[in-house]
């Protein structure tokens, strides 16, 4: 398998809406295939999600796994390595709450971002059976950033305050303290 080269935002690919993952392929050797690069490149860039479309495959394919699960938003559940195909987002109580977001397609960027803190997401395991979750805090909004990938956005686009959007470095100069 191959690690990917990750798209980065002003590539047009992550700003198209993603195709429906065909649920006869499902299983097939290219869809384990791609599963596999992306498992392998979302470790190699040590990140904790990542959409098909930020390896320039325009399909509704997420992969996300959460190993540390000490963070700077606090003790957040365990995700062992799953698959998402053709994800819907159905938010149970809209009221949000905001973190500071960042991706591996806005590479040293990081913006704070309110986001529903309690939705349920339906979806096609790697098995393309039906699966359903509900998901509260933190690990709402790391579904719904990704997410995102498959409807051509980025967290950028939820951005309400520019100020809240800064490089790394100067995120945790100024602002990590303060959360």
């Amino acid at each position: 398998m191959t690690i990917k080269e990750i798209a980065r935002m002003g590539d047009p690919i992550l700003r198209k809406v993603a195709t429906p993952y065909p649920i006869n392929k499902i299983g097939s050797f290219e869809f384990n295939q791609l599963v596999q690069d992306m498992q392998e490149t979302l470790h190699f860039a040590q990140g904790i999600g990542l959409a098909a479309p930020q390896i320039k495959v325009s399909s509704q394919l997420v992969v996300i796994e959460i190993k540390d699960t000490s963070s700077r938003y606090g003790e957040i559940p365990a995700i062992p390595f799953s698959v998402y195909i053709n994800p819907t987002i159905n938010v149970i109580n809209a009221e949000t709450k905001g973190y500071w977001e960042g991706c591996l397609s806005v590479p040293g960027m990081m913006g704070f971002v309110e986001r529903p803190q309690h939705i349920v997401i339906n979806y096609l395991d790697q098995q393309a059976n039906s699966q359903s979750l509900e998901l509260k805090g933190f690990l709402a909004t790391v579904f719904q950033h990704e997410f995102d990938h498959l409807q051509g956005k980025l967290y950028v686009d939820q951005l309400k305050d520019m100020q809240l959007f800064a490089f790394e470095d100067e995120y945790k100069l100024y602002h990590q303290q303060t959360e």
